[in-house]
């Protein structure tokens, strides 16, 4: 199996493991430190994907630019109290969250 093969298989096994579910059941990794916000100009599986293969660079240019990072305590509370749905994968020690609203 080639290496791009291996690739294309987890990285559609991630995707059928990242599911919509709400903030409110999130809130322990979040007080556990573990919950990553993604924005949702990013795909969330190939953020997941390159985070899973220790891409160190890729992830870097991703914080460096705002786009991935710990979930602050304005967005969790923004979300907690608007009781609202997020994307969610596990990359284990991480929860990788991204708002379920699209950019219009």
């Amino acid at each position: 199996m080639s290496t791009d093969n291996k690739e294309e298989i987890y990285r559609a096994k991630m995707n059928l493991e990242t599911s919509r579910i709400a903030w409110k059941e999130l809130q322990r990794f979040f007080a556990s430190g573990s919950a990553v916000a993604v924005s949702a100009e990013l795909d969330l599986v190939e953020v997941a994907f390159q985070i899973s293969e220790d891409n160190k660079a890729q992830v870097a240019q991703w914080m460096s630019a705002g786009q991935v990072g710990w979930v602050s305590d304005e967005q969790a509370l923004a979300w907690y109290e608007s009781d609202a749905d997020v994307w969610a994968v596990v990359v284990s020690p991480y929860v990788l969250v991204q708002s379920a609203e699209k950019l219009q």
